[in-house]
């Protein structure tokens, strides 16, 4: 086992190990694989958000809601199907990468994982 492991890329942490071919994350869980950890050391790019089903996002697309979300102080919340238009990436908390207005709900953060590119 190597002594000079990389740092979680998700929360910084310090304490990763390795399993298999893969580095692991006790604090936060995050797996990746060592090469990943390294490329972006050198590239310095930006990380690209894909959707659900892996096409890369920019700002300006519009996306579909690929499942029911519920919303927090609302009787009904997102249905699948529900077009978002015009969405703005954004570097947000706890995975939340899309900033967009819903009609309806207003403004709001969604995951990438949760849409899909029209």
């Amino acid at each position: 086992m190597s002594e000079n492991l990389p740092a979680c890329p998700e929360c910084s942490g310090s304490y990763a190990y390795e399993m298999g071919a893969l580095l692991v994350c006790p604090e936060c869980g995050h797996e990746w694989s060592p090469e990943a950890a390294a490329a972006p050391a050198g590239g310095g790019g930006e990380k690209a958000v894909k959707d659900a089903v892996g096409n890369v996002l920019a700002d300006g697309d519009t996306v579909t809601v690929v499942k029911a979300l519920k919303v927090k102080g609302s009787p009904s919340g997102i249905k699948a199907g529900t077009k978002v238009r015009n969405i703005r990436l954004v570097d947000g908390v706890d995975g939340h990468d899309i900033d967009c207005r819903i009609d309806g709900f207003g403004a709001m953060h969604l995951k990438s994982s949760v849409v899909k590119k029209v």
